[in-house]
């Protein structure tokens, strides 16, 4: 395995904070490819590196099929002009759709207040005086 540093999946776990249960998935869907040395998962630098941007992509909300689509995009045609293209797109379709639930939000927020503020207004009206 040469001079290169590896991980135990346990120390990728570890230091990205997530389950060995979540690694053993990624690896699954193919998004890692750990060597083995035995029954050990020993992981090189790319699966390190990979493993970030597939937590990164599910905390943009990205599904798994675009977070592998778009890393795997990076050592295939279009290569990495192509790669970042495809992301930036992905980026803004993502950022839209956020946008519009923050609007959603926003209303029922503001329809939320009027209805607390009406029913205020209603318990005072009915509720004798003291």
């Amino acid at each position: 395995m040469g001079d290169e540093r590896t991980w135990s999946i346990a120390e990728l776990a570890e230091e990205y904070g997530v389950t060995l249960r979540t690694i053993r998935f990624y690896e699954e869907q193919g998004l890692l490819t750990p060597q083995r040395d035995g029954t050990r998962r020993v992981f090189r630098d790319g699966d390190r590196v990979r493993l970030g941007l597939v937590l990164r992509g599910k905390r943009l909300g990205f599904g798994l099929d675009e977070i592998k689509k778009i890393i795997g995009m990076y050592d295939a045609e279009p290569g990495e002009v192509g790669q970042l293209r495809y992301l930036l797109e992905q980026i803004a379709h993502r950022r839209a759709e956020l946008e519009q639930r923050r609007r959603d939000i926003d209303a029922t927020l503001t329809e939320l207040s009027d209805l607390e503020r009406r029913c205020r207004a209603d318990l005072a009206r009915l509720t004798p005086s003291r």
